[in-house]
């Protein structure tokens, strides 16, 4: 029964996370989407993307530590180096698709790049949701989850009992 009602506990918890991480990853990537098409109209997209990937990633890391993992506190050094790892990741994601994209339309118009470039990130996004989750934050869940401690064993060393004793104990 523990198991069960555990495994129900669970899934509420992974369904939150995600719904505050795609609040929180979801608002900073649309954010990111304009930013990036803003600066590529001064640099090439690609140096854009990933001058935008870096400061992004910095920030979701800091909000899906203090709000989306429940870590209620600032990233460690090593939760930023693993979430960048994730990010770069996504960044070769969306690079990809984008390069794509350029060599299946000679002029992409800015409608279909956002389309193909949130497509992307979103892809990327579910992956890396499932890494922060397995991976960067789980420390973090784990000093966070009760600890279940179990009776010891009696062991019975007096002499058995007798009819009259175990009338009163039913």
């Amino acid at each position: 029964m523990g198991t069960a009602q555990s495994q129900e506990q669970a899934e509420p918890a992974a369904f939150t996370a995600f719904t505050r991480f795609v609040l929180c990853g979801g608002g900073v990537g649309i954010t990111s989407s304009f930013a990036v098409a803003a600066l590529a109209s001064w640099i090439p997209w690609a140096l854009a993307n990933a001058l935008i990937t870096v400061v992004s990633t910095l920030l979701a890391t800091e909000l899906h530590a203090r709000f989306t993992f429940g870590a209620g506190g600032h990233a460690t050094w090593r939760q930023h180096a693993q979430s960048a790892g994730s990010a770069a990741a996504a960044y070769a994601v969306t690079c990809v698709a984008m390069l794509v994209l350029q060599q299946m339309v000679a002029a992409p118009g800015a409608v279909l790049e956002q389309v193909v470039y949130l497509s992307a990130s979103a892809l990327a996004g579910v992956a890396r949701f499932t890494v922060l989750r397995l991976v960067v934050f789980t420390r973090n869940r784990a000093q966070a989850a009760p600890t279940v401690h179990t009776a010891r064993p009696v062991h019975a060393t007096a002499a058995p009992a007798g009819p009259a004793v175990l009338r009163y104990a039913a």
